[in-house]
């Protein structure tokens, strides 16, 4: 297991990162996330486990508000999303995962969230 921790320490989580890494790494081009520019780690819900502060996390929601966005409002540090595509699973900031070098990952792919097909195109 992996401790994931936003800044000033006050959310930690457990995350179960196999020995040769994420399962699924991505960025994705909707428009938070490419405002945020984070690597998102995809992990099951068996493999996140919070360990204290979940009364410091703050919600963050838009458009059709599947989707669940996640930050401390402490340090104001984005940990993780319930991602609409698939609410159950777990997208998390791998920077926010000790052990993981998010400079070091090459050629990361990304989620067209910006043609999501759970949108309504007119």
């Amino acid at each position: 297991m992996n401790k994931l921790t936003c800044h000033c320490g006050g959310i930690e989580a457990e995350v179960n990162v196999p020995e040769n890494g994420f399962e699924k790494v991505m960025r994705c081009n909707c428009s938070i996330c490419k405002r945020k520019g984070y690597i998102i780690g995809v992990v099951q819900p068996d493999d996140f486990k919070f360990i204290k502060g979940e009364e410091l996390l703050t919600l963050y929601q838009f458009y059709t508000k599947t989707a669940k966005h996640y930050f401390c409002k402490v340090c104001g540090i984005h940990t993780h999303n319930r991602p609409r595509s698939n609410p159950k699973i777990y997208g998390v900031n791998i920077a926010c995962v000790e052990g993981i070098k998010p400079f070091e990952i090459e050629n990361v792919p990304v989620n067209d969230g910006e043609n999501h097909a759970l949108d309504q195109k007119k």
